[in-house]
């Protein structure tokens, strides 16, 4: 406790500190979990991928998943032509 000039008590240590753990209390519940969430949503839609899935690419590619390695996918983006691409690279499944 602070003791001013009158005599009267200043702010307590809680009172002093009580915006900074608002904002911190405000950053993770609006940026940081809502982050972790995503993650988690999107390594499991890598867990689950399987041959014969249609996805579309971070790079906008849509092709149908040939084959799955541990790190890559092979992708049939046309007749005759399979391309090898990051599994962390696919961007999302096709429904349908």
């Amino acid at each position: 406790m602070f003791l001013q000039a009158d005599g009267l008590a200043g702010p307590g240590v809680v009172q002093l500190f009580m915006p900074f753990i608002i904002m911190i209390a405000v950053f993770y519940f609006l940026l940081i979990r809502p982050q972790q969430a995503q993650q988690k949503k999107r390594q499991e839609m890598l867990n689950a991928l399987s041959k014969g899935d249609h996805v579309i690419t971070a790079g906008g590619l849509y092709g149908e998943i040939t084959a799955l390695k541990e790190d890559y996918a092979t992708l049939k983006i046309a007749d005759k032509v399979e391309v090898k691409v990051s599994r962390s690279g696919i961007g999302s499944v096709i429904n349908g």
